[in-house]
């Protein structure tokens, strides 16, 4: 999907000022239903008894991870055992109903809200840029990656048949793709690009950074974070290799975190602890469950410390950064970039070594565990001189203090003009902003 076609999705002012409108109406009928059913007395009744639960299942869930045998069996009955009790309890009182109206009313409500906030402008995605004819492309294949997409997809055959040189990494030799790359710019390449996961990735378009060539993604990994905030097609890599014919050019930032290149994120704590696993690749829930009572148990503590621009948080269980930053209402850094290009590293970092810090993690603040910023520089220190750090899905062990820095607009990232999973995020809900957007449009930025 082109930017053209995404901005065409825009409604105009005088429906937004509608979807705007209906937000409020739903959002007031969510508040309104309760009380007419039930009562305001009553309804402050459940709305205290729905807290209590909350705070119970999340105790019990932290409980769960930092415990064993039959304490995590008991910790997964007592966050099973709320709900239970709440529906027995509204069934009782004949309100099961007015909460089931109530939520899909303001489920609705929300979706109204978004869709009159979504950005209208053109510049909410990364701009294109022409992309110049390329005559030397080469791109490095491993036929491992992603359960093997490079043979299941041909890409071999149809590269080579748009004209560009392939590098298979397979054998039993371990191959310096970085080494690989740089000589194929000596030997006189114009384009790399990569079909592998995103660790390959990554260390690649170091290289085409570095020597001012544009660099292909083709999504033959796992997980294909990258592919994904590029708009690339996940499901047919081919695809990708469209860019070869009908391109146009990204300008995306570049994270480095101790001098080496990442596209994705860098993590610190118990995920980096997790992947150090042997055992992770092959059992990753039992590896994680197996762990985290070491990593997060009673009075445990990372030993971290993170410098975010002027602030520091100290002893995080885990911290994020990411090459750019995630959707705001993506804690984990699980959901997608819409934007690469904005010059700012994500940082996430969460605090959760007691039970009162996990059930603050509720109310998302700082005081409560959970840290959300921005920064062009990031340091991580520890007293050990060497701690684990997974860097776009690769177990490393780094020096301290890990450093991390962006150099904006430094790839230079070829990509076909037809991209089916180009997304413009959900905005952040703002409720004075549908306010103003529904009844006084003139204030609404």
């Amino acid at each position: 999907m082109s930017q053209a076609s995404v901005a065409a999705e825009v409604a105009p002012p005088t429906t937004r000022r509608w979807w705007a409108r209906a937000a409020m109406a739903l959002a007031v009928a969510a508040i309104l239903l309760p009380v007419a059913a039930a009562g305001l007395l009553r309804l402050l009744g459940l709305l205290a008894i729905c807290g209590v639960c909350a705070v119970v299942i999340v105790a019990a869930v932290y409980w769960f991870f930092i415990s064993r045998r039959v304490l995590r069996i008991v910790s997964a009955a007592l966050a099973v055992l709320p709900v239970a009790v709440l529906v027995v309890f509204l069934l009782r009182e004949r309100q099961l109903w007015v909460v089931i109206a109530a939520a899909l009313l303001a489920a609705a409500a929300v979706g109204c809200g978004r869709r009159a906030l979504r950005p209208s402008r053109i510049d909410s995605l990364m701009p294109e840029h022409a992309a110049p004819d390329v005559h030397r492309p080469f791109i490095i294949m491993n036929p491992r990656s992603g359960g093997g997409k490079v043979v299941r997809f041909d890409l071999q055959r149809q590269a080579e048949s748009l004209g560009a040189e392939v590098a298979l990494l397979d054998g039993p030799v371990e191959i310096d793709v970085v080494q690989l790359a740089r000589d194929a710019v000596a030997r006189g390449a114009d384009l790399l690009g990569v079909a592998g996961g995103d660790g390959t990735q990554a260390l690649v378009a170091g290289v085409a950074a570095e020597s001012g060539v544009p660099f292909l993604v083709v999504s033959a990994g796992t997980r294909n974070h990258f592919a994904l905030d590029l708009g690339l097609d996940r499901q047919n890599p081919a695809r990708c290799l469209d860019a070869l014919r009908d391109g146009v050019e990204f300008r995306v930032d570049l994270g480095h975190i101790n001098g080496r290149p990442f596209v994705n994120n860098a993590s610190f704590g118990i995920y980096a602890e997790v992947v150090q696993s042997p055992q992770y690749r092959d059992d990753k829930t039992r590896t994680v469950l197996r762990m985290l009572p070491d990593l997060l148990g009673r009075g445990s503590t990372s030993g971290l410390r993170a410098v975010i621009g002027n602030e520091s948080v100290a002893d995080p269980q885990a911290i994020l950064v990411s090459n750019g930053p995630y959707a705001t209402n993506d804690v984990a850094g699980l959901g997608r970039r819409t934007r690469i290009d904005e010059g700012r590293l994500g940082v996430v970092t969460v605090s959760v070594s007691d039970t009162r810090q996990a059930v603050g993690l509720l109310r998302r603040t700082h005081d409560q565990g959970l840290v959300q910023r921005t920064a062009t520089d990031v340091t991580v220190d520890a007293d050990a001189e060497v701690i684990p750090v997974g860097v776009d899905g690769e177990s490393l062990q780094l020096t301290t203090p890990v450093r991390c820095t962006i150099t904006p607009g430094a790839l230079r990232v070829r990509v076909p003009r037809h991209r089916p999973e180009t997304r413009v995020a959900p905005p952040q809900l703002d409720w004075l902003q549908l306010w103003y957007l529904a009844w006084n449009p003139h204030r609404a930025s």
